[in-house]
């Protein structure tokens, strides 16, 4: 029996097309659906007339996060770092195309794209305090990209915000709208100065991901281990109240 693609790979015009289509999860960040994003990712680029990576998303969910049935697995912190490293690192613009839920780990990949775009039924969460974790690996991209200050009401409360408050936060660049005219504008840049140009804005990032990168993963696997955390996600996944909520 043949298992369907969890990140489905089409091309436009120059524009590599990569879909996170795991639906029966909200696209939630298994291994599975990590590796293949990440040969998604390595294969767009090796494309020679590829001038942006468009990464776009099935269902009402762009990205739940860590899929807490997984969460157990002590690889997973070390290979979502792997993943926003790619996405900074490769010379080819990746571009986030948001039109529903994002939560925790989704808006770590958001952030590490160059460039990212939502519609007007985007919602984003910092969800982690809630479940006794931390946003620790996705605070690297999300740090380097928008202002701390507006992030840390958000990583705290764990409240739900909208595309206005992601944009004015640096989160988001623009409105869905303008996705097109942003795709012809890398459509018109070349190889060389899309990538000389990405590697100017991703440096901070880059920088921020080999210098903590190890640091951020051990925190997140104590983080996962912890018997507060187990609390957390096991009453996320039975829909109740976690045992510390008055």
């Amino acid at each position: 029996m043949t298992t369907a693609p969890l990140v489905r790979l089409a091309h436009d015009r120059g524009v590599a097309v990569l879909t996170l289509d795991s639906p029966h999860n909200r696209n939630a960040l298994s291994a599975r659906l990590m590796d293949q994003l990440s040969d998604g990712l390595t294969a767009a680029a090796a494309e020679p007339g590829t001038r942006a990576v468009l990464l776009t998303h099935t269902g009402g969910t762009f990205c739940a996060g860590a899929d807490l049935r997984e969460a157990g697995a002590a690889a997973g912190p070390g290979r979502l770092v792997d993943l926003l490293r790619l996405i900074a690192g490769t010379p080819t613009p990746v571009v986030a195309a948001v039109h529903g839920h994002a939560r925790a780990g989704g808006l770590g990949l958001i952030a590490a794209c160059d460039i990212a775009v939502a519609g007007p039924a985007a919602t984003f969460a910092f969800t982690e305090a809630r479940l006794g974790l931390a946003p620790a690996v996705i605070s690297l991209p999300v740090l380097a990209r928008a202002d701390p200050r507006a992030v840390g009401r958000y990583f705290l409360t764990g409240e739900t915000f909208g595309p206005a408050e992601a944009i004015a936060m640096g989160l988001v660049t623009a409105p869905a709208e303008a996705l097109d005219t942003i795709l012809d504008g890398l459509r018109a840049g070349s190889p060389q100065g899309l990538a000389e140009s990405k590697a100017l804005t991703a440096e901070r990032l880059r920088g921020a991901l080999d210098e903590r990168g190890a640091a951020v993963v051990e925190v997140s696997a104590r983080l996962f281990a912890s018997a507060e955390a187990a609390e957390g996600m096991r009453a996320f996944l039975e829909k109740r109240k976690p045992s510390w909520t008055p």
